[in-house]
């Protein structure tokens, strides 16, 4: 064989498809191959082989794990064959990491048009933000001759200003670019928007007050183009077309599947967007796994609306079986619903985006009809309110056949961070939240409520089963898993930092390597009931797995973010990458 292979493959060591070395992206001619590493680092997240030496894929599964000696001895006496390694001194496979790593709560659509609009994620002012802008004007010929055209991005976030206040429909006029024209920009976290003069005038008469939501007014009651929550609905901004849709979904996944991400959890897909997925699933293979949350803005009982999907489509690669309801809004917005006004703005207590009964009735309804009930809560309010909900209507119920969920579940009270856990309800949660929000978080909070927030080890050790599935909530932070890796054991920015020093944003909160990966994993696939088919390398589970070049279990947190992501495989297929 060659010595001049590529460099990936060099990285890798030894992975053979019965004697023919596996070293790019096209499928193997046979079914059947064993992927190993010489340092036995290859990380199953199963109790009874946590670390193995060889996996063996037999079509879309794992086949066999263990040492080189026995699956090659095992292989032999079920077969009659030999399953040739090729080994050299020189190669090494630092680490695989381990089956269906997953994000469990993202925005699939959302984080495309981010990427194929205007990403203001970063801007350190307004100047920033409208100079982004002017630059994809004059690089769209489209929208730069047709003042008409929609122009969306999302990404900005006062609270990184210098003046951290909500900014202003004129402030698009300070550019002559920008005047007289259609735009609206999501805040970073998706529950504010911020709308330019000629949207307020399509949208005309206004209502004073919006249940759940809020506009945004100056001092002599005109509204200022910022919308809260609820009143977001209010802005008439067009759906994305199919082909619009078609083009979302192509670039997130090229991007996932490039940081290793073989499933995701849609937290909250509406009705045309289900109808893209189904389409998709029934006519070809989707590209990786998705675990789909309905999601209709109605207070009367939706899940009837909805298409049942389990396991659905070419490749069985399509779940629809649950819903998302919303309690609040988010903290950096002032939305979040709190027991108690706000330490640094006292005149809110944040917003209730439903009523408490209204929830209830829909609770109980979607629990009846068989569907898993996922609630976004943030402030400690909500979180209250949806564990009262939840021990009512789950009272006497098997939660581990029900599995509702509590996305975020951010902001809790101790109390509520022990029943959580008493009560089998599964919080899911995304720690970048904590070390993108640790900057205003305790002066937002106090001392006392900061105790409550984003404490996700009081989460494993109160919970009966220690399940905590970790996302990203991409777009609104990173879709990279690393990124959520790092923050939920070092607790740091990106840079090393946080208010606290280098040891990390109250790091008694910090999470075990182990438990960050069983999240990023098997908590995740049971959280979408997928745990017997994935999230741990085991013998008769799907073969998704991704290869890294270094192991992020044992190299220094310092270097978990520089790790590259070799090859990703979905049913045994490389997806990404190759080795």
């Amino acid at each position: 064989m060659s010595a001049d292979l590529p460099k990936t493959w060099m990285a890798l060591a030894v992975a053979l498809v019965l004697g023919a070395v596996f070293h790019g992206p096209p499928r193997p001619s046979s079914p059947d191959y064993a992927v190993c590493s010489p340092t036995g680092g290859i990380h199953t997240v199963d109790p009874a082989h946590p670390t193995v030496q060889c996996i063996l894929v037999r079509d879309t599964r794992i086949a066999d794990v263990g040492s080189l000696e026995d699956v090659n001895a095992r292989w032999n006496q079920r077969t009659g064959g030999i399953l040739d390694f090729w080994r050299r001194p020189s190669l090494n496979v630092s680490f695989i990491d381990p089956t269906s790593v997953s994000h469990a709560h993202a925005h699939v659509l959302a984080y495309g048009s981010l990427k194929l609009n205007v990403d203001l994620s970063g801007c350190t002012s307004k100047q920033e933000v409208l100079e982004r802008l002017v630059d994809f004007v004059r690089a769209k010929p489209d929208i730069l001759n047709n003042p008409s055209k929609w122009i969306q991005g999302m990404g900005w976030d006062q609270n990184i200003w210098a003046v951290p206040e909500y900014p202003h429909a004129d402030d698009f006029d300070a550019e002559p670019l920008l005047r007289g024209r259609r735009i609206y920009l999501d805040r970073v976290d998706g529950h504010a928007a911020w709308v330019s003069r000629r949207v307020l005038q399509l949208m005309g008469e206004l209502p004073n007050t919006v249940d759940g939501g809020e506009i945004i007014r100056d001092g002599s009651a005109h509204p200022t183009g910022i919308f809260v929550d609820n009143a977001m609905s209010l802005i008439p901004l067009p759906p994305p077309s199919e082909a619009g849709m078609q083009r979302y979904f192509e670039r997130t996944v090229k991007d996932a599947l490039a940081v290793g991400l073989t499933s995701i959890h849609d937290a909250a897909t509406e009705p045309d967007a289900i109808e893209f997925y189904r389409q998709y699933a029934e006519s070809k293979k989707l590209p990786l796994r998705l675990y789909l949350m309905g999601h209709l803005d109605a207070i009367e009982y939706w899940g009837d609306k909805l298409p049942r999907l389990v396991d659905y489509g070419v490749g069985e690669r399509l779940n629809l079986r649950s819903v998302k309801l919303f309690t609040d809004g988010a903290l950096g917005s002032f939305g979040a619903a709190m027991l108690e006004p706000y330490s640094d703005n006292p005149s809110t207590n944040g917003l209730m985006r439903i009523q408490e009964d209204v929830l209830s009735n829909l609770v109980q309804r979607f629990h009846a009809d068989g569907w898993q009930v996922n609630v976004h809560c943030i402030g400690d309010r909500a979180n209250r309110v949806v564990l009262d909900i939840f021990e009512d209507v789950f009272a006497g119920a098997n939660m581990s056949e029900v599995r509702p969920r509590i996305e975020h579940a951010q902001i809790m009270t101790l109390e509520d961070l022990e029943r959580v856990g008493r009560l089998g309800v599964i919080p899911s949660v995304q720690p970048t939240h904590a070390t993108s929000d640790m900057w205003y978080a305790e002066q937002r909070l106090g001392p006392e409520r900061i105790r409550g927030a984003y404490a996700y080890r009081t989460m494993i050790q109160t919970s009966r089963n220690q399940v905590l599935p970790l996302g990203s909530d991409f777009p609104v932070e990173g879709i990279n898993p690393l990124l959520g890796f790092y923050a939920a054991v070092a607790r740091l920015s990106v840079s090393g930092r946080s208010p606290h020093g280098p040891q990390g944003w109250y790091p008694e909160q910090c999470l075990t390597r182990f438990q960050a990966l069983k999240g990023m994993t098997l908590d995740a696939a049971y959280a979408s009931f997928a745990e017997s088919i994935t999230g741990s390398l085991t013998v008769g589970k799907k073969a998704d797995f991704v290869v890294l070049d270094r192991d992020i279990m044992t190299v220094p947190a310092s270097e978990i973010l520089g790790t590259k992501v070799l090859a990703t495989v979905i049913d045994g297929e490389v997806v990404h990458g190759g080795f």
